[in-house]
């Protein structure tokens, strides 16, 4: 049975840092492409950011590029997401997500993603 746990999400004030954390169990997380990504109250599910799973740079929202910083840590299958300079706008449900499909490119789009977590609150004060 695949799991995708989030963690650490929170209250936080403009300007602040957050790490998101995604533990998962049941598959060969290392080869897998895996992604994070948002839902505000109201609004669609919003892509933030993936890695594929060979590695490589990730790829990245515009609106969190250069704030957020998405890694992966294959031998503890965890997933990460780092949270600079946090705005009111980042206010969210984060869901990490997962390919059931191994071997293949990250993406943006939230429907090739067949593997998702119950998500973590991240709320950002002003």
């Amino acid at each position: 049975q695949v799991q995708l746990v989030e963690s650490g999400g929170g209250l936080a004030q403009a300007g602040a840092s957050l790490t998101l954390s995604c533990a998962a169990s049941g598959l060969t997380f290392s080869s897998r492409a895996v992604g994070w990504f948002r839902q505000a109250p109201g609004k669609e599910r919003e892509f933030v950011a993936a890695l594929s799973w060979s590695g490589g740079r990730p790829i990245y929202a515009d609106s969190v590029q250069g704030r957020f910083t998405a890694y992966r840590d294959n031998a503890k299958n965890m997933l990460y997401l780092q949270m600079n300079s946090l705005k009111p706008e980042d206010t969210a449900a984060y869901y990490c997500a997962a390919y059931r499909t191994m071997r293949l490119s990250a993406s943006s789009d939230y429907s090739r993603y067949d593997y998702w977590g119950q998500g973590t609150q991240v709320t950002v004060s002003s």
